[in-house]
């Protein structure tokens, strides 16, 4: 917890980034729960409402109403439902307005989706300071991995392949390891969830195309 405005300050000065994200108001509550659905998608993280993008501590003018839309944004709109708890530091002692703080921790439960408005049935992931949508390749991972199992594979041909691209090449793509291999890409993409799953490999989501490494060549926490 947060408890004081000097260790808000701080915070804030830090910047945006994989756990943190500031919004200055609660004008579009069906976005800002993006937000907070990829902070539990991924490695949790803190929201911050009554910051500006340029980290200038302004304060929610109507502090219960923002508490209140956003809250009901989080229960309408995603499924499962997310634990999070809210805290609120006042800016000024002479001064109504609040920072409303919603720490959001990883989830057991993965992966949430929304599941109400333009965005429905999409997940979202938090990379670097932006929450994206999900590859089908993430969602099968989110969702397997919450399974309290081993996952094996077969080292056959396919994955000597794989193995041996990624010795000389940082990164492969699906597209990539289907060519490479010559097998289907939905082969290519079976093969790469197992292999993440296995701990073999790993995941670098991305906006246009994921990127898979061996785990060493990984740097962001999934």
């Amino acid at each position: 917890m947060i408890t004081d405005l000097q260790t808000l300050k701080k915070i804030v000065r830090q910047g945006e980034g994989l756990q943190l994200e500031f919004k200055l108001k609660t004008s579009h509550p069906e976005k800002i729960v993006r937000e907070v659905l990829a902070f539990a998608n991924t490695e949790g993280g803190t929201l911050m409402i009554g910051i500006s993008d340029d980290k200038q501590i302004i304060g929610a003018k109507f502090p219960d109403e923002d508490e209140y839309i956003l809250e009901k944004a989080i229960k309408e709109y995603c499924s499962p439902a997310i634990e999070y708890e809210i805290e609120r530091i006042a800016i000024a002692e002479d001064s109504e307005r609040e920072v409303l703080v919603f720490h959001i921790p990883k989830s057991k439960h993965l992966p949430h989706k929304i599941v109400k408005g333009d965005d429905i049935d999409k997940i979202y992931i938090r990379v670097a300071d932006r929450s994206i949508q999900a590859s089908k390749e993430m969602k099968s991972i989110l969702k397997e991995s919450r399974k309290d199992k081993d996952f094996r594979f077969n080292y056959g041909k396919k994955e000597q392949i794989l193995m041996k691209y990624l010795a000389d090449n940082e990164s492969i793509t699906v597209e990539k390891f289907a060519e490479i291999a010559n097998i289907a890409e939905k082969t290519a993409s079976r093969t790469l969830i197992l292999l993440c799953l296995a701990h073999v490999i790993k995941i670098q989501p991305q906006e246009e195309e994921d990127k898979f490494m061996r785990m060493e060549e990984v740097e962001i926490k999934i």
